[in-house]
């Protein structure tokens, strides 16, 4: 379900020595079902901003609402919003503990206190979602590959029933191969579930493939926030803050000044492709 962010601050180490200020003034809209990327350099505030979406870190001033309502309310029920809003970490790690695949996916599940068949049902569906074979089921966790730890952690979280996934890095140290398994799974998650997904990458390419919406952070404020022709679009701006455009975008913008009429603003592969095939036909 939606998301809206007011007038967000967060300072760590308030009143300290170490005092940084982390975000400043976020205000954003996450409507229900967008698939929506985030990007930004290290230390940019974009895991620090992602961390408030279901209640692990509380805003020093501004406010989170979920569904209309303000999740740092006294009485607001932050069990319930941590099922809904689901967050995988970038180290898949950090979240299975348990013996073995199948029971690390029905942890979630089971401590909403459901009922063993509907856990297991839950559990049996999520671990279909992500792709994993059944094989793996009473496997431990830990000697699984990267990869397959990620269809795992995520897993867990689909259990859940999340109205809102939230991945910090997926593809981190995986191969191009492991990287696009993951995306697919994702993009076919968002198109099947109709969940709004929210994907934290520093993968220009895997952004401009897979999203509708990006989200630019910049020493804790949003740069930029639109579709992802117009924010590429701003590649030198992206440059000085040491991200960039997918490389199909500096393709085009060569292509244009050695005299090609092709469109710059292109931001992926098959975007390019197609216009420079028109453009060879036309000539």
């Amino acid at each position: 379900m939606a998301i809206r962010i007011e007038h967000l601050n967060y300072i760590y180490g308030a009143g300290t020595a170490f005092e940084k200020h982390a975000l400043r003034d976020i205000n954003l809209n996450l409507p229900e079902g967008q698939f929506i990327g985030m990007i930004g350099h290290t230390g940019s505030g974009k895991s620090t901003l992602i961390q408030h979406l279901n209640g692990l870190l509380k805003g020093t001033s501004g406010a989170v609402y979920y569904n209309d309502k303000n999740i740092y309310e006294e009485g607001f029920d932050m069990k319930r919003l941590r099922s809904s809003v689901g967050l995988v970490f970038q180290y898949p790690e950090h979240q299975l503990f348990e013996a073995d695949v199948f029971t690390d996916v029905c942890f979630g599940p089971k401590n909403l206190g459901l009922c063993k068949e509907e856990v297991e049902s839950r559990a049996y569906e999520a671990l279909r979602l992500v792709g994993l074979k059944e094989k793996y089921y009473k496997v431990s966790p830990f000697e699984l590959s990267g990869g397959q730890k990620r269809r795992v952690a995520i897993a867990g979280i689909l259990a859940m029933n999340p109205e809102v996934l939230v991945l910090d890095e997926p593809t981190a140290g995986l191969d191009p191969k492991g990287r696009d398994d993951i995306l697919d799974q994702v993009s076919k998650l968002h198109d099947e579930k109709k969940i709004t997904v929210i994907l934290v990458s520093h993968s220009m390419e895997d952004v401009a493939r897979y999203v509708e919406r990006i989200i630019v952070m910049n020493k804790g404020q949003v740069m930029f926030d639109d579709v992802p022709r117009e924010v590429f679009r701003h590649y030198k701006e992206l440059e000085a803050i040491g991200l960039a455009a997918p490389q199909v975008t500096y393709l085009m913008h060569g292509l244009q000044e050695k005299g090609w009429a092709v469109p710059a603003d292109a931001t992926t592969v098959e975007e390019a492709a197609g216009a420079i095939l028109e453009y060879l036909q036309k000539a």
